[in-house]
């Protein structure tokens, strides 16, 4: 295993800074990882102090969730199209960006969803939780909010609950509000609701629990889905934010989420 140095610590880490380099399957992304280890040099997700993810959003939340446990910065590198959550990609002076990264922590949220025929099914989501409908007829949905219902009946293509940092991802392109990092807030977003007509959703505080059940199930399916995880044949799901759980995200300095997620709104 070969090890690369950074000129500076990040954090409380010493001056041989170990570094992965993950990639998508993009051909780009293959590319600037051989580049890179070529390079830097490289170790083990499970020996580095930092890990660098190269390939699009969809790429860096999958490395996020893959490396969870390890408790390592993740520093992005757009390898992909949008790259909300990357930074840019340079060759050259990878070891003084990582010197000069800031950290942003963000939590994920919980989901428990029940199927038709009982099975309990569970995940983490960093962007959002949505329910879609499955089938040729709008989904029919009960919203609760801890323990209460707040909406009897939404007849909608579908509903999400987004956290702050994936604001700006599908709930953005449901029509939903964008939030500050730090808000403590929830997006509750009605996707193409049709009863109540118009219906844009709702905020709420981050210690909501949001449940929805699903009315007729088989008339009417609906899937559930996590970050691109999905789940069929849905009966009831619950949301809640999950705030044991912690994603260490570097960004170069003044191109943080909260930079981004107010620039996303000027654009």
């Amino acid at each position: 295993m070969v090890v690369s140095e950074a000129i500076a610590p990040i954090g409380n880490v010493g001056m041989n800074l170990k570094i992965a380099f993950l990639a998508s399957d993009a051909p780009v992304a293959q590319d600037a990882r051989a580049a890179l280890a070529a390079r830097y040099g490289e170790a083990g997700p499970g020996e580095a102090d930092v890990i660098v993810a190269l390939g699009g959003d969809g790429f860096m939340l999958r490395t996020l969730h893959a490396t969870q446990a390890l408790e390592v910065p993740v520093y992005g590198m757009n390898r992909g199209t949008i790259g909300f959550l990357m930074n840019e990609y340079h060759e050259y002076d990878l070891p003084e960006r990582l010197q000069a990264a800031k950290e942003e922590v963000i939590h994920p949220l919980s989901m428990r969803a029940m199927d038709r025929d009982g099975r309990l099914h569970r995940a983490l989501a960093i962007n959002e939780v949505s329910l879609l409908r499955a089938g040729p007829q709008a989904a029919r949905l009960r919203i609760s909010v801890d323990g209460k219902v707040r909406l009897a009946e939404l007849v909608c293509d579908g509903a999400l609950v987004s956290t702050p940092a994936g604001s700006t991802a599908y709930n953005y392109s449901a029509h939903g509000p964008i939030l500050p990092i730090g808000s403590h807030v929830l997006a509750l977003t009605a996707i193409a609701a049709f009863r109540p007509r118009r219906w844009q959703g709702a905020l709420l505080p981050q210690s909501a629990a949001v449940r929805f059940d699903v009315l007729e199930p088989e008339k009417r399916p609906v899937m559930a889905d996590a970050d691109s995880i999905s789940f069929p044949d849905i009966d009831w799901v619950e949301i809640r934010s999950e705030p044991t759980v912690s994603h260490r995200i570097l960004f170069d300095p003044g191109h943080g989420l909260e930079e981004r997620l107010i620039s996303e709104q000027f654009t």
